[in-house]
């Protein structure tokens, strides 16, 4: 079950692409990185202290390394979406499951364990079908190099996933970690705005303005809850469910941006939905991977 905090989290991401996209008519890269990464600081600062848990770290090395690899993906992910059309940008980002399958199963062959991470390699790869097929991406000649920094991200993103694992096994707080991700994500933004320059305040639109809150605190609360299932949840499951983004951003497309999905877009929402089902009956009948203790 706690594999389904990333259903929500997900939502939330979803969300936020869209507030990025809004924004990021106004606002350059590191702006928004910046933005971010202070809202973020503030509101996990608040839950944690409600919470009572502290900041302190046992584990300082691991908490870099996830921030760091984490940074760079999401500052790839903003550059896709603000380069790109949303379904291209979306779809390199969730190209993370793909690669974690990759890892996971990489890993399970040196061991000799393939048989048990197999089945839910293919429902992953199954999920990710149903993502192209939805999404149809495609990429013009003179947006390569914005395609490439996307796959980028896809492949950064998948690190850092498997690295919140890491962090739940050693016991680490959901909270904590955003929070060091969110300080992590601060620092890029407001050093690279140093160096790309602030954006007028008479040249930004009220749409874009009013976006920057709510991204903050739409960032913290995607990143609790996918660091709560990734920490929690069997990994391959886990990134099978954050598929569950494109769902919500093919129903934003109808709402506020007036899009038509045609009759593949709906079949690779349902194989998206469906591969998720067989994850979840997959997962229950195969060995678990040690989850991190409740705490």
């Amino acid at each position: 079950m706690q594999a389904l905090w990333m259903l929500l989290g997900s939502f939330f991401f979803a969300t936020m692409a869209v507030g990025i996209k809004y924004a990021s008519k106004s606002f350059n890269l590191f702006e928004l990185v910046a933005y971010r990464g202070v809202v973020s600081v503030i509101f996990m600062a608040l839950v944690l202290r409600a919470r009572g848990t502290s900041v302190r770290t046992q584990v300082p090395l691991m908490h870099a390394w996830r921030t760091l690899i984490g940074v760079f993906s999401l500052c790839t992910w903003f550059y896709a979406i603000s380069h790109l059309p949303l379904a291209t940008a979306m779809t390199l980002n969730y190209m993370s499951g793909v690669w974690i399958a990759a890892f996971v199963v990489g890993g399970a062959l040196l061991y000799g364990q393939s048989t048990r991470q197999g089945p839910l390699m293919a429902t992953v790869l199954a999920g990710f079908a149903g993502v192209v097929m939805m999404l149809r991406p495609t990429l013009d000649q003179n947006q390569l190099f914005a395609g490439l920094i996307g796959l980028l991200s896809g492949i950064g993103a998948s690190m850092a996933y498997l690295q919140v694992t890491a962090l739940g096994k050693v016991g680490e707080p959901e909270g904590r970690t955003v929070f060091y991700f969110s300080v992590g994500t601060t620092v890029v933004g407001v050093v690279g705005t140093a160096l790309t320059g602030i954006t007028p305040w008479s040249a930004v639109s009220w749409q874009a303005a009013a976006w920057l809150i709510p991204i903050g605190v739409l960032a913290s609360l995607g990143q609790w809850c996918m660091t709560r299932a990734f920490s929690r949840g069997a990994t391959l499951l886990v990134a099978n469910l954050q598929y569950a983004g494109i769902v919500f951003a093919a129903f934003y497309s109808l709402l506020l941006f007036g899009d038509q999905i045609p009759a593949t877009g709906w079949a690779g929402m349902a194989l998206i939905v469906t591969s998720g089902v067989a994850a979840t009956v997959l997962r229950t009948r195969a060995l678990p991977d040690t989850p991190a203790e409740e705490h």
